[in-house]
């Protein structure tokens, strides 16, 4: 796993100095020459030892020096003869062992294997032998473990035979060897597959993170759409009766003076009302998305006679049809919905088919659904073989919207020459 040491490598860490360096820095980066995993470009990356690292590998190289003189000792201190040329051997390839401890972390199995090697016949060696088979055991799969236990078992069993000792029968010191080796391939075991834990909770914690910071953007977004969807479907309803009354000001300007007087009023209302709605969702959008959903923009079923009424008034001929029981009693997402279809659709007679005559049908009920249908001719004298919705993102949010609420909206020209935006909203039954 590849590391930077230092403050900032160990996020979480309080003393990232006294931690294994595999389990600092980016737990998605591997060891170099790690015959477990590799980088994403095939490439492995180095180990840069932590603080603990160094103090491990130093107190294992005193270690390893200090067990192997100790035996040495014991070994020239026993009676009988002592050749000097295997005495001068065992300290030279034992001390070179000790030597090699300091790339067990960069190359474990061959530091190994070179260490069994010598460990069968050099008792200056035999804590460096143990602590290589036990880095192994740590930062291997259990296959090269297996290979180089055998190895181990093997020196174990060339040791006895080319130096015999007579204080211990040959099966107990190998019986002893065996158990010894076990119990230390065993602990590196071990010591592996609690670093594979803790770097697995890691890399969960690190998901759960990303996966949760994600979860908020998302939901920001939608939540910012959803308020850009609202203010585009009151602004333009707002925006398009100011302009048609500004129109007719402009055009008319030999108009009576109360014809002139309510024109004004009303264009004076709507800009208004598109002031203080404009006001409301800049707030929420400063606010983060996260402002109070009962402040914003909330119409329900039970407002569509309102506006139609605003939209009579402001020189647009409706013909109105409700066949619904009681307009108020239509869920609150499902009346929502359609009185956005509504509005988005007599906004889109004003612009493009003026002087028509608009014919809006609602109708259903509890557990039959809501129906919802806008329909006007074209504009006298015009030409509608381009199909006009499809130019404006008025539609694509309304189409989002109702598929949001578990609907479906169509619209185009029909067959009688008439352009139609009808939705079909869910309204459940009651229990």
């Amino acid at each position: 796993m590849s590391v930077a040491t230092g403050p900032g490598s160990a996020p979480g860490v309080e003393h990232p100095s006294l931690v294994p360096a595999q389990l600092l820095g980016d737990p998605g980066a591997v060891p170099e020459r790690s015959p477990d995993t590799t980088s994403g470009t095939g490439r492995r990356r180095r180990v840069r030892r932590s603080v603990r690292d160094w103090a491990v590998d130093v107190a294992a190289f005193l270690f390893a020096i200090a067990f192997g003189m100790v035996v040495v000792g014991i070994t020239l201190s026993e009676p009988g003869p002592h050749p000097d040329a295997l005495i001068a051997a065992d300290v030279l390839a034992g001390s070179i062992g000790c030597l090699l401890l300091w790339w067990r972390r960069r190359w474990p199995v061959g530091v190994a294997v070179v260490l069994a090697l010598i460990g069968s016949f050099s008792d200056m060696s035999g804590a460096a032998v143990l602590i290589a088979l036990f880095t192994v055991a740590v930062h291997r799969r259990l296959p090269p473990v297996l290979a180089v236990t055998g190895l181990n078992l093997a020196s174990v069993v060339t040791y006895s035979l080319l130096r015999p000792t007579e204080d211990m029968p040959w099966p107990l010191f190998l019986g002893f060897g065996v158990v010894l080796t076990a119990a230390v391939v065993a602990s590196g075991l071990f010591v592996r597959a609690r670093r594979q834990l803790v770097v697995s909770l890691r890399e969960r914690a690190v998901r759960a993170e990303d996966e949760q910071q994600l979860r908020v953007e998302q939901a920001r977004h939608l939540e910012r759409t959803r308020i850009a969807r609202e203010m585009h479907d009151v602004l333009a309803h707002r925006l398009s009766l100011l302009s048609m009354h500004a129109g007719a000001l402009e055009f008319r300007p030999d108009a009576p003076a109360a014809e002139v007087a309510r024109a004004a009023g009303v264009v004076r209302a709507s800009a208004r009302q598109a002031l203080e709605d404009l006001r409301e969702v800049i707030g929420v959008l400063r606010d983060g998305g996260d402002g109070d959903p009962s402040t914003r923009p909330q119409p329900r079923l039970a407002d569509l006679p309102a506006l139609i009424e605003e939209c009579r008034r402001a020189g647009v001929r409706v013909r109105a049809e409700y066949r619904v029981p009681e307009l108020g009693s239509a869920p609150a997402a499902t009346g929502r919905n359609a009185y956005r279809v509504v509005q988005e659709g007599l906004t889109n007679v004003r612009k493009h088919a003026p002087g028509t005559v608009a014919a809006v049908v609602v109708a259903g009920g509890p557990g039959r659904g809501l129906t919802v249908e806008v329909r006007n001719p074209p504009p006298a004298g015009g030409e509608h073989s381009a199909p006009l919705p499809s130019a404006g993102t008025g539609l694509v949010g309304l189409l989002e919207r109702v598929s949001l609420g578990g609907g479906h909206l169509e619209h185009g020209w029909t067959s009688d020459g008439e352009f139609r935006l009808r939705a079909e909203l869910p309204w459940p039954g009651t229990a």
